[in-house]
């Protein structure tokens, strides 16, 4: 096996670690604070070629892999995870499908504009009776003639208010005796007549992002803005989210990386006794077992995300990398807050930002419970 990344793969890197560093940096407490989002973020994220970066060469993107995508990921949200996961990720969420599903004439549409920052997109899945249980989702898209009518509801959706077009999880087939065969993916224009968006606010973390509750009204939508085939939604969906899970695995090796960054930081100039934090063996221990854990996070990301490119997508090796990336970048943050003592938990202290972002991991993209569903399953 070989670890070695090329150069390619290494530029990237150290451009989306400058391009946070630089572009981001500045603007994370202001937007965390007052809940902001801006497509000057992602304006400025073209610009350094971090947007729409599992597009294709043919259609404008840079054609890189799930590797390369984790690599950039975990660079941005080193810094922060909000506007990181605002500027790279959220910008064109939900997408992929088109990439994976789309017919030519889609793509040739949407995905060149969405790499030059002209189009924001969204995943319009969640629903507030059906969460983890995708296909317990009740929205419809009812053919008439040449169009489908939709009306439904959806909610926790990531760039609600502000996306160009949602990937839409709709029921188009209510006869189907198979309930997994009722669902299809519909391209729905957020323009469109008969759509309620509501932004919401007082999250935890993550505050740079937008997010929404959605409703549709009797919305009329061309029956070409379906999206893959009819009745094959919920596989569509799925292999969507076992592609995607390495790069939110991915948000949690930046996050915790961050986190400990700042702490090693911290501890070297921080004095107890008259002698630094970072002379006490209890404390070396703490920041031994965080860069051990992170570590471990990084390696079962890249591994999942390095099969996925090689064509060998494993499910529970992705719900692995997602579960433990989540539930590892809580503790390192955890730890993080800790070390800091007093003056990590004030308002305006990286760490109690790094560690507000980091609990979404567990929830978000499936929660940790519905990983070790998928892992157990897969070991039957």
């Amino acid at each position: 096996m070989d670890f070695t990344l090329s150069e390619e793969q290494r530029q990237l890197q150290e451009r989306a670690y400058r391009f946070a560093v630089e572009k981001l940096g500045p603007l994370s407490k202001k937007y965390d604070q007052e809940e902001k989002f801006t497509r000057e973020v992602v304006r400025m994220a073209c610009e350094a070629g971090l947007v729409g970066c599992f597009i294709p060469k043919q259609y404008g993107g840079p054609g890189y892999g799930s590797l390369e995508v984790a690599l950039a990921m975990e660079q941005v949200c080193r810094i922060d995870m909000g506007l990181g996961m605002a500027a790279m990720g959220a910008a064109t969420f939900g997408s992929e499908n088109i990439v994976f599903f789309g017919t030519e004439e889609q793509k040739r549409k949407y995905l060149p504009r969405l790499v030059k920052g002209e189009l924001l997109s969204a995943g319009a899945y969640t629903e507030p009776d059906s969460g983890t249980d995708v296909v317990s989702g009740r929205t419809t898209a009812i053919r008439q003639g040449d169009e489908y009518v939709v009306n439904g509801s959806k909610i926790f959706i990531t760039n609600g208010t502000v996306c160009d077009y949602m990937i839409t999880f709709c029921i188009t087939s209510p006869e189907a005796e198979n309930r997994y065969r009722r669902h299809s993916l519909v391209l729905i224009e957020a323009d469109r007549k008969g759509i309620t968006k509501q932004k919401i606010a007082g999250k935890m973390g993550i505050r740079a992002t937008d997010t929404a509750e959605i409703s549709f009204k009797d919305v009329h939508v061309p029956r070409e803005n379906l999206i893959g085939q009819e009745g094959m939604g919920f596989y569509h969906v799925m292999h969507f989210f076992d592609v995607t899970r390495t790069m939110v695995a991915a948000q949690g090796v930046g996050v915790s990386q961050g986190a400990l960054d700042r702490t090693v930081k911290y501890v070297q100039e921080k004095n107890f006794k008259a002698k630094p934090l970072s002379t006490y063996q209890r404390v070396q221990f703490l920041l031994a077992e965080m860069a051990t854990k992170i570590e471990l996070i990084r390696n079962i990301t890249y591994k999942a995300a390095w099969k996925v490119d090689r064509g060998e997508i494993d499910p529970k090796l992705n719900a692995m990398a997602k579960y433990i990336s989540g539930e590892m970048a809580v503790w390192v943050c955890d730890m993080a807050v800790r070390l800091h003592g007093e003056y990590g938990y004030q308002a305006d202290s990286d760490i109690q930002r790094s560690y507000r972002d980091a609990k979404i991991l567990e929830i978000y993209e499936g929660a940790k419970e519905a990983e070790k569903l998928t892992i157990a399953r897969r070991l039957f």
